[in-house]
């Protein structure tokens, strides 16, 4: 049998427990989800079909030399991510090359993520769904599919934003692949994606994303740390690591006030004409500041810069928030633990396992004791 025929027998079990998967997620999630379930299943069952073992590619003559490279630094940076940040060994093994856009350039996103929150609010919608709880998005694999469903819940009234995603985390229940969208990424850019993917399958709480993101970002930026010291070389490679979270900080400063500020306007008793107008000026105000933030560090124009291109609304803020909101939290976290991360793990562990009124106190102590 030829051994084009025998990979597609092989792959046919794997496609095969997909749709039943898909099936089993229909009856927990009710028919309406049929499309968006089914489009979520098949998307998983490609990427598993083509994934290729690193270890394979490194050995084969035929793999390009620039590739070659890059994967032999995933394996390093996993190596380094199971013995010295004690995270979890599985993933991370095998390679996956997207199939490329028209003109043979690599895919920048594998999915891509719709938020939305309500004209008058900075909380974002929630979508529930077995295993992974009720979370602030909804992703897909097809941007045209993402785009659609956006535009539904435009016309229903809602702000909407529509982001790519470079890698995604199934949580331990596959065997994640590195995938192409990533591959061309600088070591230390690449090291921060996979430690912050493989948190995921250290601890994740079901529907609640601020806290799953926020861990994983503050592993993440723990994690590179340790990383560039451990790597040795230059060390202006950590200095300007360290400069570029500065810098991030003051962006992510700017987002939050204005996302509190909006939603004090929102919270308040006066009719809706009034709240439109001022959040139209605060996100004018934002917009200016952002751009000044940008040029003082050379920047791109705001023309050039995808996230200025377009008028920004309460579900951009919505799509930072989760990611940063409560890294400070952890970081004091980790710090209460003296930095040994075996301890701030199972201290997050513990955290995740409180009541959530109490987790959301605990939290914001530790978020109150971070600032300086």
């Amino acid at each position: 049998m030829p051994p084009a025929a025998r990979r597609g027998l092989a792959r046919r079990p794997l496609v095969a427990l997909l749709v039943v998967l898909a099936l089993a997620l229909l009856v927990l999630a009710g028919c309406s989800s049929l499309g968006y379930v089914s489009q979520a299943a098949w998307g998983q069952a490609r990427i598993l079909a083509a994934k290729k073992p690193i270890e394979r590619l490194v050995a084969d003559p035929g793999t390009a030399p620039e590739l070659r490279a890059k994967l032999r630094a995933v394996e390093r940076i996993r190596a380094f991510a199971v013995a010295e940040l004690g995270l979890p060994a599985k993933g991370y093994r095998s390679y996956v090359e997207l199939p490329r856009r028209p003109g043979g350039e690599r895919r920048r996103y594998v999915t891509w993520n719709v938020v939305a929150a309500p004209e008058l609010s900075t909380v974002p919608l929630t979508w529930c769904f077995p295993i992974a709880g009720c979370v602030s998005y909804r992703g897909y694999f097809s941007e045209r599919r993402a785009r659609r469903f956006a535009a539904r819940l435009e016309r229903r009234g809602f702000d909407v934003a529509v982001t790519g995603a470079v890698a995604y985390s199934t949580l331990g229940y596959f065997a994640d692949p590195v995938l192409s969208t990533v591959i061309d990424y600088p070591e230390v850019d690449l090291a921060g994606l996979l430690f912050h993917e493989l948190a995921h399958q250290r601890l994740y709480l079901p529907g609640d994303t601020a806290f799953n993101e926020s861990f994983a970002t503050a592993v993440e930026v723990e994690g590179v740390r340790r990383w560039l010291r451990a790597t040795g070389g230059d060390p202006s490679r950590l200095e300007a690591y360290l400069e570029r979270l500065r810098r991030q900080d003051r962006l992510i400063s700017l987002l939050t006030a204005c996302r509190q500020r909006l939603q004090a306007v929102y919270d308040e008793e006066r009719p809706a004409a009034w709240k439109r107008r001022r959040k139209a000026e605060l996100f004018a105000q934002l917009r200016r500041d952002v751009v000044e933030l940008k040029r003082s560090r050379g920047g791109p124009p705001a023309a050039d810069d995808p996230w200025l291109s377009r008028p920004l609304n309460n579900a951009d803020l919505a799509a930072t928030a989760p990611y940063h909101d409560l890294v400070p939290a952890f970081r004091a976290l980790l710090a209460e633990q003296g930095g040994d991360l075996t301890a701030f793990y199972d201290a997050a562990n513990r955290l995740a396992g409180l009541p959530p009124d109490r987790r959301r106190e605990r939290l914001a102590e530790l978020r109150a004791a971070a600032q300086p």
